[in-house]
This record gives C-alpha cells, structure tokens and sequence, in this order.
C-alpha cells in the first residue's frame, strides 16, 4: 500500500504514522525527520537546509524528491510506505506519481487530517517549550503554515480528481482519528 498522511505541520501525521508501521509493517518516510537527520549528522545536505528550516521555508522539490526517490528501492518487501510531509506541491506531486509508476505502483490513498490553525500554533508552542526543536519556534512554525496552507492547497483537487482523497477530523482524540484512518483504508480495499 502506498498512502500519503497529508496535513499541515503538527497535524498528527507522525503520530499516526508511528501507529501504521507498528500495526501494519509499513515505513514512515518523513522528509521532515529525514532533513532533520541530516542537519544532526552534519552532512553536506544538512549544512545545505538547515537556515531554510529554521527560518520555517520549504526546502526545494529538487531536494526532497530526492531524498524520497533514494529511499524508495529499499521498501521492496515492506507493508509499504507512509508518505509524511511529501508530496507538499502538485510539482512533488507528479514527481512522486512518476517514481511510483517506474517501479509499477500508484498512490493508493491519501488521507487529510483536517486541523484548526490557531489548535496547532498552541499545539507547537507547548512543542517548543518541551523539545525545543528549531522548526517549532512559534515564529517559524508561523512561516511554515502559511507555506503550506499556499503551497500544499492545491493538492486538495489533485488528489481529490484522483479519487484517491479521504478528510478525516484531526482535531479529534487520537484514537478516533486512528480509527477513521483504519476504517479509510478498510474503505480502499488495499
């Protein structure tokens, strides 16, 4: 199965994500967690996206699909992939349907947790004071919902045209949006 978790950031993607690969054998690719690795270990890219997180920017289509593309061949035998935080522009978008389509796969379902904007800036402040994660400063985190409120919308349609979107409430407990999410799967017959 190949399904995208698509919502804003801090929307519960990850969370849920975590629940589908202990649950279902699936692999949680998240750009988000990748670039974040790679800013830890000090690689080329890391010291290449590190300014652009922090200042809450998209990093460019060209390096993100890159990075999913790498991961890709080493899925072969798994439940399947969570795409978490990608695609995030109609451009990734068809990118992703490309790749996929090489390796005789398509995205079979793509779920939206549909937030509240001012919940998740409370949501991220509380993140911020815990962890202190660079992304999460509220001033950041400000930038990184206008872009993808203006960057990811027109996926919406995308997908939706596709017949491949379900919205579920992600402003629910976690456990109902654990279930709306099974029950969407169950639904897609994948």
């Amino acid at each position: 199965m190949n399904l995208i978790l698509f919502g804003p950031p801090a929307a519960g993607k990850g969370t849920q994500a975590k629940r589908l690969v202990e649950g279902r054998g699936m692999v949680q690719l998240s750009t988000g967690d990748m670039l974040r690795a790679a800013i830890a270990a000090g690689s080329e890219l890391g010291k290449r996206v590190e300014g652009i997180m922090a200042r809450g920017e998209l990093v460019t289509d060209e390096i993100v699909i890159g990075l999913i593309e790498e991961r890709l061949p080493g899925l072969d035998g798994s439940g399947g992939p969570i795409f978490d935080g990608f695609p995030r522009t109609v451009a990734q978008a068809e990118a992703l349907d490309a790749m996929l389509a090489r390796r005789n796969s398509k995205i079979d379902l793509v779920i939206r947790l549909r937030v509240d904007d001012g919940a998740l800036k409370a949501r991220v402040a509380g993140r911020f004071a815990e962890f202190g994660r660079a992304d999460d400063n509220p001033t950041a985190f400000e930038q990184r919902l206008v872009a993808y409120n203006r960057d990811t919308a027109p996926l919406l349609p995308y997908y939706r045209e596709q017949g491949r979107l379900t919205e579920i409430d992600g402003m629910a407990s976690v456990e109902d949006v654990a279930a709306g999410i099974d029950a969407a799967i169950a639904d897609a017959g994948v």
